[in-house]
């Protein structure tokens, strides 16, 4: 089977399990969340002697790409990601050890935006911003985005930070286009520390700006999802994507990496 096919599997099993939970991962605070089987991307894998290692820090997105990443460094690298939704910044600060543990890594490839743009209510709902409150506005993100960044690099690793994709006009929660200047806080924060930036952003904006725009009447109703065009590598009213979007976000991704890997002294340990 090949990786696509996979992918296009676990997606389908994916939305079945989350129809209706909308776009958030977390339960509301106090809530107990339904059981449900551990997602592919967070299961963790055995190492393969002798190669370096890769660890992926981000949110539902990263999840996404994380497989593709991993088939496509087979025999190259091992990939990992933390056996977790990595959310907001203030998530990152409190779990960053954990996530590191004690192992070495070569390349971390990281990312936080979408989850410290987005709002919520006071039971932790996603809602419209008029009725929430932002969970990290660009201010706190930058102060939280350059702790992490310095904590990461203090690793060893090659470090490199994605750009946060965008976020389509409908999405609950959050405002289209709230990455962008999220964005330009990052990439300021990663020009300072001397961090290379992957533009999974940048790349995913020019390529939906191919087709036209969708109008705001095709929004379906709350828990269920838009029917995709062709060419459309995110899903409409949603951050997701689609299976052929985190494909390519994986190809953007791998290549990063193995930008990174020639740099790293001692890898495989």
């Amino acid at each position: 089977m090949n990786t696509l096919l996979l992918r296009r599997l676990t997606l389908m099993l994916s939305l079945t399990a989350c129809l209706g939970q909308a776009q958030n991962l977390e339960p509301a605070p106090g809530v107990k969340a339904a059981a449900k089987p551990l997602d592919p991307s967070l299961v963790d894998v055995p190492d393969a002697p002798g190669l370096p290692r890769v660890l992926l820090i981000g949110d539902s997105i990263s999840m996404g790409y994380t497989l593709d990443v991993r088939a496509k460094l087979k025999g190259v690298a091992n990939v990992h990601h933390p056996a977790e939704n990595c959310g907001p910044t203030e998530r990152g600060l409190a779990r960053l050890d954990r996530w590191l543990g004690t192992n070495h890594w070569d390349v971390i490839h990281f990312n936080f935006g979408l989850h410290d743009l987005k709002y919520l209510d006071e039971k932790g709902q996603y809602v419209p911003p008029e009725k929430g409150k932002q969970v990290a506005p660009p201010e706190i993100y930058r102060k939280n985005l350059r702790e992490l960044a310095q904590r990461l690099q203090k690793t060893g690793a090659a470090v490199v930070f994605a750009t946060t994709t965008p976020v389509p006009p409908g999405t609950l929660g959050r405002v289209a286009g709230d990455e962008r200047p999220y964005n330009e806080v990052a990439v300021a924060v990663m020009r300072e520390l001397g961090i290379p930036v992957d533009d999974l952003g940048g790349y995913v904006e020019a390529q939906q700006a191919k087709l036209p725009p969708r109008p705001a009447s095709e929004a379906p109703p709350r828990g269920q999802r838009a029917i995709v065009r062709p060419g459309e590598i995110q899903q409409p009213f949603n951050v997701h994507f689609t299976p052929e979007g985190y494909d390519q976000l994986a190809n953007l991704v791998v290549a990063s990496i193995e930008q990174a890997l020639p740099k790293v002294k001692g890898g495989g340990r």
